[in-house]
């Protein structure tokens, strides 16, 4: 294994990685790029070319985990895209300059 590799799982409370994590994930970026959250460092920026690209990935995993989701992951997944999409053409409409 290569030097500075990972090789144990982090201690002290880390979140178990499943689907749901992972698409919280993907959604907590395009929050951070619609500027509703702020940046590690504590800054906020929008960029919302960036933002639609997080909302277009979660919209690919809805349609390529179809079928494969239990019944509160898609619903879940769904709730999400669909709040992201809302806050997209809130901060589109208010910001007509700044369409991808």
């Amino acid at each position: 294994m290569a030097s500075g590799s990972f090789t144990q799982p982090p201690t002290g409370g880390a979140l178990e990685i499943d689907i749901t994590t992972f698409f919280l994930s993907l959604g907590s970026s395009a929050l951070i790029h619609l500027g509703d959250a702020s940046m590690p460092d504590g800054t906020k920026a929008v960029d919302l070319e960036m933002a639609h690209q997080s909302i277009d990935l979660l919209a690919l995993m809805k349609e390529k985990t179809k079928g494969n989701l239990s019944p509160e992951e898609a619903r879940f997944l769904e709730s999400l895209i669909a709040d992201l999409r809302l806050r997209y053409v809130q901060k589109t409409q208010s910001s007509p300059a700044a369409h991808p």
